[in-house]
């Protein structure tokens, strides 16, 4: 086959939202173990950013994105669970979601259901597959059980609004905070039991007075440095923090010694990708992750939706904290 050319945006050096060029590429057939898939829509997350800017260093040049749900269009050895003119969505590993075409490794890519739009299946993969790994696969010691405790920050964001409905469903009692009132509102709408305003209001404080002063079981936080010394204060003994973001920067480094007069606490650093290093385990995720989607228990709120040439204005949205519910790119 001849290459096919495809609208991609490419970085050429880290820096701010301007560095997102609009380029052509050629696309070629895929490998052995690969896919080539055109995209329908395309999810935007905040690991892009942190890739743009730099926090996560790349090899450049590179083509960013990390979510998408299209259509296979070809099919290399050795790709057995997907065929050509299967409907797909895919979080994955390189990055390269945003364009029209490209080839890429298929071990991540799963089918997408009849049920679920390409729109939702590209705003849900990442943010939702995530979801599943926090709630299900991050268990403080003796597990969560209905009606335990959990403070999750940035609750009215993509990953956010989607573990406040998951939890609910679990019987979990979400705690949830965010930056203003309305995104409060937004995140008590989706199920978090309680909501801070941590702009307004010591969260800290108000954690401690929802649970009777025993805190909480986890702390999800994907918000970094602003976050994580009260975050620690907030769980009960044996309870589990859990750090999957930096949003408002790194955490600083920190003395293990401290866990210990703060109740013999456990701390975590995880990475989807770790969770999706397996097709198997992919696979399992996404199932869990389509069946809750599919039941209604979890709805998609896809609050914006950009052209690809309007990709600058996505992250300087998605950086100054205007977004909520999840993002897409549409071609």
């Amino acid at each position: 086959m001849t290459d096919q050319t495809s609208r991609a945006i490419r970085i050429d050096q880290h820096g701010g939202p301007e560095q997102l060029k609009l380029v052509q590429v050629q696309v070629g057939d895929p490998g052995p173990g690969e896919i080539r898939i055109r995209h329908r829509v395309v999810g935007l997350n905040f690991i892009d950013v942190y890739q743009r800017s730099g926090l996560y260093p790349m090899q450049l040049p590179v083509q960013l994105g990390m979510e998408a749900a299209g259509v296979v269009e070809a099919v290399g050895a050795g790709v057995t669970h997907l065929r050509v003119g299967d409907r797909a969505a895919y979080a994955s590993q390189p990055p390269g979601s945003y364009c029209d075409l490209r080839v890429m490794p298929a071990k991540c890519v799963c089918r997408l259901p009849e049920a679920i739009s390409f729109e939702t299946g590209a705003a849900m993969m990442l943010k939702g597959l995530t979801a599943q790994y926090l709630l299900k696969r991050c268990q403080p010691q003796g597990g969560l059980n209905p009606g335990d405790f959990v403070l999750f920050h940035a609750a009215a964001g993509g990953v956010g609004l989607i573990v406040c409905q998951w939890a609910k469903a679990l019987g979990l009692r979400l705690i949830g905070t965010a930056g203003s009132d309305e995104k409060c509102a937004l995140a008590l709408a989706n199920g978090a039991e309680a909501a801070i305003n941590y702009a307004m209001v010591d969260f800290l404080t108000r954690v401690k007075e929802i649970t009777g002063g025993k805190g909480v079981k986890v702390v999800y936080d994907s918000v970094g440095k602003d976050t994580w010394d009260k975050s620690l204060d907030c769980l009960s003994p044996f309870g589990l923090m859990v750090s999957f973001g930096n949003a408002s920067g790194p955490v600083a480094p920190f003395a293990p010694g401290i866990l210990g007069p703060k109740g013999s606490i456990y701390v975590t650093r995880q990475t989807l990708f770790s969770h999706i290093a397996t097709r198997e385990s992919t696979q399992a995720m996404a199932d869990d992750l389509f069946a809750v989607v599919g039941s209604g228990q979890v709805k998609i709120k896809i609050a914006q939706h950009y052209k690809l040439e309007d990709v600058q204005q996505a992250h300087r949205d998605l950086e100054a904290r205007k977004t909520t519910g999840c993002s897409v790119l549409t071609l």
